[in-house]
Formats: structure tokens, C-alpha cells, sequence
């Protein structure tokens, strides 16, 4: 893809993304259509559709984690220190605090999504076990760790986030999601640092 169509799509992929949170936060998540997102977005249905696929993926998806090349992600990522990478990468992302955790922009707009709709948990689910194979060939060839140790380390971080950021959720999101991220996993970092394992 080319770096121009690349940036088009990725700026199409945020307005339709939050054109479709803005419509979630006024009528409820289940009342709005692709069609009406798609208008509010200013593109066409089928495009909503070919980028997205569905309702939840608009809002399970991460644009800038997907759009993160292999090299990329191996950039910032360190296998031997994986919970520090992710608390790392949790940092960056997290927008300063503004007026409250639902001050409209930052992670608390898509992340309520994810445990207040069934359906986007079950799409979070499956967007979480694509973030761990794209984290396991990076442990597994730099980390010391075979393939299978990779697999479980790679799921246990992923997860591992979901469970600290429902619990960020859970609390009214007062704190910043990488404190929880970092709680919570804390219990892992001896068990995952991979310089141990060789």
C-alpha cells in the first residue's frame, strides 16, 4: 500500500471511527446502523464494511497497534522485558487525563464498549488473540524461548491487559489504564522475562 492511500486510510479509519462512537454515545450501540455511520462518516457503507467488517470491529480496533508493521512492533517491543514493553506501549497510548475519564476523547470512549456490549467483548476476544500471534514470532525468535513458550507468554500478556483494563473499567477509569496494566501483571514479570529462560 502506498504511503498516500496508507494515510487516507488511516484517516478515514479514525472518522469513521469516532463519527460511529459518536453516534454509540447518543442513540445506544445496538440502534445505530453501519449505513448511518457510514453517512455520519462521510463514506459509503461498503467502505465502512471492507475496512471494518463489522459494528464491533469499529470499535475493537486499534488503528494504531494494526497499522504498526512487523518491524515496527519489533521496535518497541522487548522480548526480554514484556511487561515493561506493554506498560511502555500503554503509556504512549494513553492520553493525558482531562476532565474525567469520559471526557470524550482518550481510551475510555471505545473501552466502555468492550464490557458494557457481549458482542464486543467476543470481538475484543478474537482481536486479543490476533495481537498474540503477531507478538509470537518476535518472543520466540528474540526472546530465548521456543515457539510454544512464545505462544503462551504472547496470550498471557494480551489477556493479561484485558483483565487489567476491565478492572480499570470496573473502577470508573479514576487511574491510568497502564497503573492497572502494571498491577496487575506484576505477578508475571518473573514468571515471563525471558532472560531467565535460556
Amino acid at each position: 500500500m502506498s504511503g498516500l492511500r496508507k494515510r487516507w486510510r488511516l484517516k478515514a479509519m479514525r472518522a469513521i471511527q469516532e463519527r460511529a462512537l459518536d453516534l454509540f454515545d447518543e442513540r445506544g450501540f445496538a440502534a445505530v446502523t453501519i449505513e448511518e455511520i457510514a453517512a455520519a462518516a462521510e463514506v459509503s457503507p461498503s467502505s465502512v464494511y471492507r475496512i471494518f467488517g463489522t459494528k464491533e470491529g469499529i470499535v475493537v480496533t486499534d488503528i494504531e497497534f494494526d497499522a504498526m508493521s512487523p518491524e515496527a512492533l519489533a521496535g518497541i517491543f522487548d522480548p526480554a522485558d514484556p511487561v515493561g514493553s506493554l506498560v511502555r506501549a500503554v503509556r504512549a497510548y494513553e492520553s493525558p487525563p482531562g476532565d474525567g475519564p469520559q471526557a470524550g476523547k482518550g481510551p475510555w470512549r471505545r473501552v466502555r464498549y468492550f464490557f458494557a456490549e457481549p458482542s464486543v467483548r467476543m470481538a475484543v476476544c478474537a482481536t486479543l488473540d490476533r495481537a498474540g500471534q503477531r507478538l509470537t514470532p518476535i518472543i520466540a525468535e528474540r526472546g530465548g524461548v521456543n515457539e510454544t513458550q512464545a505462544r503462551v507468554i504472547a496470550n498471557a500478556l494480551a489477556f493479561g491487559y484485558f483483565a487489567a483494563l476491565e478492572q480499570w473499567y470496573l473502577d470508573g477509569g479514576e487511574r491510568p489504564i497502564a497503573a492497572y496494566v502494571e498491577d496487575g501483571l506484576r505477578p508475571l514479570r518473573g514468571v515471563l522475562d525471558t532472560s531467565s529462560h535460556q
